[in-house]
């Protein structure tokens, strides 16, 4: 039987992205975005419902995201789901679903310039996915 995990999530960021780095220097972000629905009852009333999900970028896109990326900001997330599971200090099991994203496109405004030095957001995404430490204007 074929296997599939693949997820496109559209939302907007409920807080600024929190970047961290592993011991080896690996850049790693949290970003917590809210993804809305919008749906009609059966007795024609309209409601919206939010779904909130942690995503979690590596590397230079990453690093992108803390840059460019404000609590608001608009994304387009293409990635993966993946479950963790720790145990806390006093002994309670916990497990979290998150989505590790492939690829982060940034879709309106953000807290930098599109003059920024590096030039837009979208140019040093594509840099940053392509692996380049520079952007190549």
């Amino acid at each position: 039987m074929a296997n599939l995990n693949k997820v496109f999530l559209m939302g907007n960021l409920t807080r600024p992205p929190e970047l961290r780095y592993t011991p080896s220097g690996t850049a790693v972000a949290d970003l917590r975005l809210a993804v809305n629905r919008n749906y009609t009852t059966q007795g024609g009333e309209k409601r919206e419902e939010t779904c909130f999900l942690t995503v979690v970028v590596w590397g230079k896109q990453a690093e992108s995201c803390g840059e460019y990326l404000d609590k608001g900001s608009p994304i387009l997330v293409e990635g993966r789901l993946q479950t963790r599971d720790w145990e806390t200090k006093d002994g309670q099991k916990r497990n979290v679903v998150e989505v590790v994203a492939e690829r982060v496109q940034f879709m309106g405004r953000s807290k930098a310039p599109a003059t920024a030095p590096g030039g837009p957001p979208e140019a040093v995404e594509a840099a940053a996915e392509a692996g380049e430490d520079e952007v190549p204007f």
